[in-house]
């Protein structure tokens, strides 16, 4: 919650921040991509070396590196400190979700409960913590920034919305001078933020337990060639199921690099200012952390497939009513039910998704979690990438192909899921199979 309350925050306002060239956006794009890379070849090798604490630790330390370059933002400082935090990335998230779904597991077993169930609940709390950093982060730099509110905004609003395209905004919003808030209020922010950063790292290396992934296993396990971890994340795509869920996993990441770079950008600093972004934005992060963990807990009552169903519907009327709307001054509250609406899908895309993830791949965990973190930063690397050169209507249109498509992809994975006759808690009374063989066979998602 603390890194994420800089790097969430910070995110949010680099394209309104540092709109120069595409600077701010291409820091972004470099990021994402090293960050594909960080998540093909490192997790793996990391943790097993250090563990999930200190890789975890030790990542959030290069976070901290790209919030010092903001105080001084060229490209010789952010592309450098942005291939940095890229490379940290892979094995921050795969160390999370290993710890996460190899907790909920263990746990389940002791508890003799549904093992799907533990995980989705165990992913939605740490969502619930994960998204509140989008309100931290993003009240902070609004309150900053409002101490003395910049006239950055559009001059015509005709300019602004599903029309923007990066060449016509140049000439419809004020000069970067204007729109960019003074020096000292960006210091501050930036403080805050290092503050934030450091604190985290302060607080995962003193409290977090250390947990040993290798219990039970035979020593010879530990002594496998380094260079097969290396491949593990290719040797995983051999599963037709991980191919099957790559649109989905893509879709996640293209959308928030949709809804941090150019709705910010081409709705809400278009009309209404830069210090808006982070009130606007906080209502995402507000409905993310709530929605995550109601979703944890209605899984637990209604079907996966539902769920799913129910965000990409959501997902869906918001992209097009994007399409359609013309944003406007006047329309003030607007601006707010879109980040609210988009949070409810979001919430159920990524809890789900990384529980599915934790439970189809189960003998496989950090192989499967780095092909998620790959494949949603390719999401992330290509919103950022394309973001200088397409017009906004192109890009929810690219948004709306990838849900349909993902959405459908997705059903295949549950058809094929299906076809598996799992064992019920019937055939397990009748047939008086022993308490440590039902926690293992109960479960209906297992690695083929």
């Amino acid at each position: 919650m603390l890194l994420f309350t800089a790097y969430g925050g910070l995110q949010n306002l680099q394209n309104s921040l540092n709109p120069a060239k595409g600077m701010g956006v291409a820091s972004l794009s470099v990021i994402y991509g090293s960050l594909i890379t960080s998540s093909m070849f490192l997790p793996s090798i990391i943790i097993k070396k250090i563990g999930c604490k200190w890789t975890l630790a030790v990542s959030m330390c290069c976070y901290v590196t790209y919030t010092v370059a903001n105080f001084y933002p060229q490209w010789y400082t952010l592309i450098p400190t942005s291939i940095i935090l890229g490379f940290a990335g892979g094995p921050l998230w795969t160390a999370q979700s290993t710890y996460l779904t190899t907790s909920g597991i263990r746990y389940a077993e002791e508890k003799g409960k549904d093992k799907t169930h533990i995980v989705s609940l165990y992913f939605g709390i740490f969502f619930l913590l994960f998204h509140s950093s989008g309100v931290w982060g993003n009240l902070i730099s609004s309150l900053i920034f409002s101490q003395r509110p910049t006239n950055g905004h559009a001059l015509n609003y005709s300019y602004c919305g599903a029309v923007s395209c990066p060449d016509m905004t140049i000439g419809a919003i004020n000069s970067t001078e204007t729109a960019r808030p003074s020096i000292v209020l960006i210091y501050i922010l930036m403080g805050v933020y290092t503050g934030c950063g450091v604190l985290a790292v302060l607080v995962v290396a003193l409290f977090l337990d250390q947990i040993n992934l290798t219990e039970g296993q035979e020593k010879e396990e530990k002594e496998v060639n380094i260079s097969m971890y290396f491949l593990a994340t290719f040797r995983h795509l051999k599963d037709k199921r991980q191919c099957l869920l790559i649109p989905l996993t893509m879709l996640t990441g293209l959308q928030h690099g949709f809804l941090s770079s150019d709705y910010t950008r081409y709705y809400v600093t278009c009309v209404l200012g830069i210090h808006f972004v982070g009130y606007v934005m906080i209502c995402f992060g507000v409905g993310n952390s709530i929605l995550s963990v109601l979703a944890g807990k209605l899984s637990q009552y209604t079907s996966k497939i539902a769920m799913f169903i129910l965000a990409a519907i959501t997902n869906a009327s918001c992209i097009i009513a994007l399409l359609l709307w013309q944003p406007r001054p006047e329309q003030f509250a607007v601006f707010f039910v879109f980040p609210t609406l988009w949070s409810m899908a979001d919430a159920i895309f990524l809890t789900l998704l990384n529980a599915l993830y934790g439970v189809l791949f189960d003998e496989h965990k950090e192989a499967a979690f780095s092909n998620y973190h790959v494949w949603n930063s390719v999401g992330f690397a290509l919103s950022f990438g394309y973001s200088a050169a397409l017009c906004i209507y192109v890009k929810l249109y690219i948004l709306l192909s990838f849900l349909v498509l993902s959405m459908t992809l997705y059903g295949i994975v549950e058809y094929i899921e299906s076809r598996k006759k799992p064992v019920t808690t019937t055939d397990i009374k009748d047939r008086e199979i022993p308490l440590d063989t039902q926690t293992t066979s109960i479960p209906t998602y297992k690695q083929g």
